[in-house]
């Protein structure tokens, strides 16, 4: 299937930047501030908000078509939070100023100014997937169980700008409290091992069971999870398909060992863990369970988790969308806006 590269029409000129007051601290404000620069000087409008309701009214339903972008000044949350606020078409780019930035990371924003500011102005635009659990959109990941109780501590108690030092109080804490409850996943999947086969062995079938069960449930639409880990490597946001991947056991000794095979790449080669494809997917457990969503506070279970095809369109760089298997549309020259 073709995926098609855009350009936006040089009468989009308004720039929306949504700020998150409590994401970068004040440098993440210069930051902000010398962006708005950069691109005035290109004669763009630029407006600054700081209230989601505010910028939903700025943007409108459908999408004004004078707006070239929204950007997303703030770390993961600040993306998302955009996403559930914006109508489909709405393109969108990001100003890295969170914790990790693992969005701005896949996308390659980059930390020059300048040089994101020429995405903005000549960028193409393209459509990445997003899932959705229950009323809320997602870019990266859900998390359910330990990691999304690690959040969901770290949330009760957040005073300003998060660092990933404000992470080991909560760590220590579900270390110390959390129970590791089973969580039931109904899905029709693809059981996959790392070679891409259907998974055999101890307790499986080439028709996987209706319902798995694990204690660590993490369901991917982007490769990309904090401090690097690479749970789907493979994970692609273009596809259509959400990728889950579960681990059976629960216990800080497993999840030790679940860490290692992942930081060494092995994880997908153990029988205590799956590799789920599937558009949708339903989490389930008998005890209360958090699930977390782009590392903020989700819910809890159940909770029916759904591809969301192109719900995303990201402004990225001619280069990136090339890499990435899409094709300038019939009609459209390439880079080309002034």
């Amino acid at each position: 299937m073709t995926r098609p590269i855009h350009y936006l029409p040089r009468e989009a000129r308004r720039v929306l930047i949504l700020v998150n007051p409590t994401a970068g601290a004040r440098a993440g404000r210069d930051r902000v501030d010398a962006l708005r620069r950069q691109l005035e000087g290109e004669g763009l409008r630029v407006e600054t908000i700081t209230d989601l309701e505010a910028l939903g009214r700025a943007v409108g339903k459908p999408c004004d078509q004078s707006i070239r972008a929204v950007v997303a000044a703030g770390g993961d949350g600040t993306a998302s939070a955009v996403v559930n606020t914006t109508p489909p078409e709405t393109p969108i780019a990001v100003l890295p100023l969170g914790t990790e930035n693992l969005l701005a990371k896949y996308l390659e924003y980059p930390f020059s100014l300048a040089e994101l500011s020429h995405t903005i102005v000549h960028g193409a635009s393209v459509a990445i997937d997003a899932g959705r659990a229950g009323d809320r959109l997602f870019l990266l990941m859900a998390g359910c169980g330990f990691d999304a109780h690690v959040v969901r501590r770290l949330h009760l108690h957040r005073r300003g700008h998060i660092r990933h030092a404000t992470y080991i109080k909560p760590i220590l804490e579900s270390i110390r409290r959390y129970e590791y409850p089973e969580m039931r996943i109904h899905c029709e999947p693809r059981v996959e091992d790392a070679g891409g086969s259907v998974a055999t062995g101890a307790g499986r079938s080439n028709s996987p069971p209706a319902v798995l069960t694990a204690r660590w449930v993490f369901v991917v639409n982007l490769p990309k999870y904090a401090g690097g880990l690479r749970l789907v490597p493979d994970a692609v946001g273009t596809d259509g398909l959400l990728d889950a991947c579960l681990f059976e056991h629960g216990s800080l000794v497993h999840g030790l060992r679940y860490l290692v095979g992942i930081l060494q790449g092995r994880h997908h080669e153990w029988e205590d863990c799956r590799r789920v494809t599937a558009e949708r997917i339903r989490i389930e457990s008998d005890r209360e369970v958090p699930y977390q969503l782009d590392g903020d506070p989700g819910g809890v279970l159940p909770v029916e988790i759904t591809a969301m095809p192109g719900r995303m369109r990201a402004l990225v760089t001619e280069a990136w969308a090339l890499r990435h298997g899409f094709r300038h549309a019939a009609g459209e020259a390439a880079g080309k806006w002034l």
